[in-house]
This record gives structure tokens, C-alpha cells and sequence, in this order.
């Protein structure tokens, strides 16, 4: 059984390797037999325990949903079967007050409505947010990337043409960027180029947002900042602290390490923190060092992150202030978080380490797919009951329970005939912001969700005009579709990233109003050109 189960999660490719140059073959065609893991039908095969952790997460916060209904309907019978002069009578004739009774009862009116305010979470507003556009000087097409590589010296022919054949089939288009030092004849993971590219990219998003938000620096009560491979000391935090004059009491924190989804992580981050400090601005960045990505060795599963990461930031402004309410453009509905790294495969299906000869990459392991699929199913799974309608909750439930109380057999027809019900994760939302991470990734996710090609738009187009920006992306898909003018109040969007460890993590917002088409934006002069091929 495991054996097949194993078999299902295998494609197998014939690729045409061209004409052979040289050797006994010479002037022959040659072929290969590529061999890979698909994404595993998730939503065929769900976990009960995760579907109880989303209940759960829903029950906790509904309690006053469930009481209040019950009270309201007790009153309202027990006042509708009097009459108008009964009513009165009853309050004012034939009951007998004093001041004591009186004070007492405001008393406990006014303790239980503070009580009930203070202790409901503070509602977390999105205000802005900007991505940071690099200067055209370092823009670069595959075939500039695939030239500029060869004259630094640092691959051999065999590695190039790996990489030309993963940038055929990766997605990405001509207009990405990457910092030029990856070109240099020497060591481009200096300190000293990791701070240039990093300041650059984050100053680039802040500038940006401070500006279009009207807010000081010195206005802002929590910093978050996450970038993966880099992270120097003082920390890139510290930096920003630094470079604006930030006030000496701020909230900074520096996230390392934790991939493509520490945005979602530093969100969630910042978040809690403002739930502990009202009256509070809070700012996340999210970024990455491509000069840090970059590997110049000859192990292919460390040479398929340099087709993919490309430069990249953004920077969000987080607002727990109620008068934020009328400026603001999201609402923060929810934040669920799923960590596999447990288990050992999934710990090490993104792992940085050094090649057989010292040299030090971002290692892909073949297991990716089918890991990142376990933890998507997992947290898809736990998000469910927050988000989808009550009738695609039942029929999801109800098919569950009874595959879950009637396991398949072969004595049991009717439950082996029985299909399991797959929500319709359409109805939850209007938007997704998926993490571009690659081609393959978004085609296996739109087959598995079931999701239609506009609902994938936003991630196609960000991984073909940006590449893969690591934990930023998510906000330059949802700078897309406001630069499309599609966002309109009420939507409900949903970002969903993934990264190692191996994490899967996923935000929900709700739009407070129609957000117009920003004046400042990545996609200004380009997004009229996507869909590509429309």
C-alpha cells in the first residue's frame, strides 16, 4: 500500500537534451527521463485533528455569538406577549425602586460592558503598505542572467545549461531584478554587500510608506523585520532604528532563518504585539538577500534558487487606533499557522548548507512538493471553519465524520463508494495572494484548490514580472490587484506563503472600502500587460 501510495506521487517527463557535442555520440540526439513529485492530492486525504483545531479556534471566539441570539429571543417573547400599557405598568407602576437598587444595577451594567470591551481583541487595521521597486540598471532577462553568469567565471557549462533549462520552465520573465555583485569575480556574500542591498531595499519601502501614510518615524511603536539569510549584527532592525531616528522605547524585533512565510510570521508577530500596547503604529518588513541566495558550485538542487529569488522588499503600516478606521484599507480577520518540521523530511526539504566543496548554498530537496503539500493540507484544513460558509462547512463536516466513523472496506460498499466533500474555498474569498515561489508550485495549487486562472492571476503575474521575492511577494500580488482596481469593500483576501522548516501560514483581511488605484505602485507602467497572453 505504501508502495503505491509512493507511485501516485511520481511523474515521469522525457526531455529532448538536444544534439551531443562530442564523445562517442557525437551528432546524436539525446533524451533524459526526468523523474519528479507531484503535490499530493491534499484535499482527498484530510486530518481530522486538524479540522477539531479549526473548531476550536472558532468556538473560542464565538461564545458571545451563541448566548447573546438565545437572550435576545428569551426577551423578545417574553415582551411581545404584553401590550404597551402592560409594559409600562410593569416598569414604572408595579415596580418599587430606590437609589441603592438603582446604583447597584448601573454599577454592574457598567462593569460588565467595560469587562466585555476590554477584553475583545483590538481590531488590527492595515493602513498601507508599499513594495519597493528596484532601479532599471539592474534589471536583467534570463538570457542577460544565463550571459552574465558565464562571464564571471564561477559555473561551468554543465551548470549553465541546468540552470537555462530550469529558467525555460520556471514562469519568470525578462524584467526581474538582481543585485550585480552576484557578478563580481569574487565573493559576493560580503557583509558589506548584504548591507548595501538590504538598505537599499528596505529604505526603498519605508520612504515610500512613510510618505503615502503621512506618518514620522517616530510615530511608530512596533518594528518587525524578517529576512532569512541575512542577518548581520546590528540587526537589519537596528539598521532602520538607525537610519530614521526611531524613539528609544520602540518594539523592535528581528526574525531570521524562517524562508518564504516569515512574513505571515512577522504579521502575526506584530499583532500580538499590538493587542498588548493600545494606541500603537506597528510596521513589518519583509525582504531577502538574493547576493546571500546565490551559489556558484555544481550541486543542482543548490543551483535552483538562483533561477528563482530575485530582489525584493515591502513594508506594511499596522494601526490598532480606532480613529485608523475611516483611512484604513484592511481589516485583519485571521492568522493561522502550521509548522511540520517534526517531522525530518519536512525539516530539511529547504536546508542551507555547504557543498562537497565548502561552498555554502540553499539546498531544494526533491521531497519539496510532497512536504509542502501535507502542510498546506494541514493548514487549509485548520482555517476552514473560520472562513467558509456554514452550508460548505457542514457538507465538509458531515463527509468527514462519516468517512472518519466508517473507514473504507471491503465489506462496506456504500463507504468505500463515498467521495470525500472538497470545500469550495471560492466561496470564502474574492482574492488570493498565493506565494509565487514557482510555475509548477501555482499550477499544482490552482489543480488541487480547484481555482480558476483569474484567481491565480495575481501570483502569475508576480512571479513572471518580479520573480520570486521570497516573503514579499504575497504584497506585491496584493499591490496587483489593487493596481488592477479589483479590490472593492467587503472583499475578503486571502494570503497564503509557505517556506522552510517546513511552515505553512495564511491571513485573512477584509477590505474596509473600495480601494482605488494607488498613484505610487510597482505595477504603474506594466499591469496593463497581464495577464501574459490574454
Amino acid at each position: 500500500m505504501a508502495a503505491a501510495d509512493e507511485h501516485t506521487l511520481l511523474s515521469t517527463e522525457i526531455v529532448n537534451r538536444g544534439i551531443e557535442a562530442s564523445g562517442p555520440d557525437a551528432g546524436s540526439p539525446t533524451f533524459s527521463v526526468r523523474v519528479r513529485r507531484r503535490l499530493p492530492d491534499f484535499l482527498q486525504s484530510v486530518n481530522l485533528k486538524y479540522v477539531k483545531l479549526g473548531y476550536r479556534y472558532l468556538i473560542s471566539h464565538a461564545i458571545y455569538l451563541a448566548t447573546i441570539p438565545v437572550l435576545v429571543v428569551v426577551f423578545s417573547a417574553e415582551v411581545g406577549s404584553l401590550s404597551r400599557e402592560e409594559l409600562w405598568r410593569k416598569v414604572w407602576e408595579e415596580t418599587s425602586y430606590d437609589l441603592v437598587t438603582v446604583l447597584a444595577f448601573s454599577a454592574v451594567l457598567a462593569f460588565t460592558i467595560a469587562v466585555y470591551f476590554m477584553s475583545k481583541p483590538r481590531p488590527i487595521y492595515l493602513v498601507d503598505f508599499a513594495c519597493y521597486r528596484p532601479s532599471d540598471e539592474i534589471k536583467v532577462s534570463k538570457e542577460e542572467l544565463l550571459e552574465l553568469a558565464r562571464k564571471s567565471g564561477k559555473f561551468d557549462e554543465e551548470s549553465l545549461r541546468f540552470q537555462s533549462r530550469i529558467l525555460e520552465s520556471s514562469g519568470i520573465g525578462d524584467e526581474t531584478y538582481v543585485p550585480k555583485c552576484i557578478f563580481s569575480p569574487g565573493n559576493c556574500a560580503t557583509m558589506k554587500e548584504g548591507r548595501a542591498e538590504a538598505s537599499a531595499a528596505m529604505f526603498g519601502a519605508l520612504d515610500e510608506l512613510f510618505d503615502q501614510c503621512r506618518v514620522r518615524p517616530k510615530d511608530i511603536g512596533v518594528l518587525v523585520v524578517n529576512c532569512s539569510l541575512f542577518n548581520p549584527t546590528p540587526s537589519l532592525s537596528a539598521m532602520i532604528v538607525n537610519h530614521y531616528k526611531m524613539r528609544g522605547n520602540i518594539l523592535s524585533y528581528n526574525l531570521g532563518g524562517m524562508g518564504c512565510s516569515a512574513g505571515l510570521i512577522a504579521l502575526d508577530l506584530a499583532r500580538d504585539m499590538l493587542q498588548a500596547n493600545p494606541s500603537s503604529y506597528a510596521v513589518v518588513v519583509s525582504a531577502e538577500a538574493v547576493s546571500f541566495t546565490w551559489y556558484t558550485g555544481r550541486n543542482r538542487s543548490m543551483l535552483i534558487p538562483n533561477c528563482f529569488f530575485r530582489m525584493g522588499c515591502s513594508a506594511v503600516l499596522l494601526s490598532n487606533r480606532r480613529r485608523d478606521f475611516r483611512r484604513a484599507k484592511y481589516r485583519l480577520e485571521h492568522i493561522v499557522r502550521t509548522h511540520k518540521g517534526a517531522d525530518e523530511r519536512s525539516f530539511r526539504s529547504v536546508y542551507q548548507e555547504e557543498d562537497d566543496q565548502r561552498i555554502k548554498g540553499l539546498s531544494i530537496s526533491r521531497d519539496l512538493m510532497e512536504v509542502g503539500g501535507h502542510a498546506l493540507k494541514a493548514n487549509i484544513t485548520t482555517l476552514g471553519p473560520l472562513v467558509l460558509p456554514f452550508s460548505e462547512q457542514l457538507l465538509f463536516f458531515a463527509t468527514l465524520l462519516y468517512r472518519h466513523l466508517f473507514p473504507k472496506s471491503a465489506g462496506n460498499s456504500a463507504a468505500a463508494a463515498a467521495k470525500p466533500y472538497i470545500p469550495d474555498y471560492k466561496l470564502a474569498f474574492e482574492h488570493f495572494c498565493i506565494h509565487a515561489a514557482s510555475k509548477a508550485v501555482l499550477d499544482a495549487l490552482q489543480k488541487n484548490l480547484e481555482l480558476e486562472d483569474r484567481h491565480m492571476e495575481a501570483a502569475r503575474a508576480t512571479l513572471h514580472r518580479f520573480g520570486n521575492t521570497s516573503s514579499s511577494s504575497i504584497w506585491y500580488e496584493l499591490a496587483y490587484l489593487e493596481a488592477k482596481g479589483r479590490v472593492r469593500s467587503g472583499d475578503r483576501v486571502w494570503q497564503i506563503a509557505f517556506g522552510s522548516g517546513f511552515k505553512c501560514n495564511s491571513a485573512v483581511w477584509k477590505a474596509m472600502r473600495r480601494v482605488r488605484r494607488p498613484t505610487r505602485s510597482p505595477w504603474l507602467d506594466c499591469a496593463d500587460r497581464y495577464p501574459v497572453g490574454r
